[in-house]
């Protein structure tokens, strides 16, 4: 079986990083570490996607397209 866990975090002084993982992955088993930096930009951007899953203008816009299109979708 196997486990993930996935967090961001802020790096500390001399970009170090310590994480400590949840009681549920056991001592003495090997994991795998993938270090990825993100763009702050990008994560301002996700948050405002988020946001828009409660915007009614958002959900206007979809209802719109989705009418322009079900037609040709209905030709498939």
């Amino acid at each position: 079986m196997i486990m993930t866990f996935e967090q961001t975090y802020e790096l500390g002084k001399g970009n170090e990083l310590l994480i400590k993982l949840p009681e549920h992955f056991r001592q003495g088993k090997k994991v795998r570490v993938v270090v990825e930096e993100i763009d702050i930009n990008r994560n301002q951007k996700i948050k405002m996607l988020e946001g828009a899953a409660n915007d009614p203008l958002f959900h206007a816009d979809v209802l719109e397209i989705s009418e322009d299109f079900k037609h040709v979708d209905a030709e498939r």
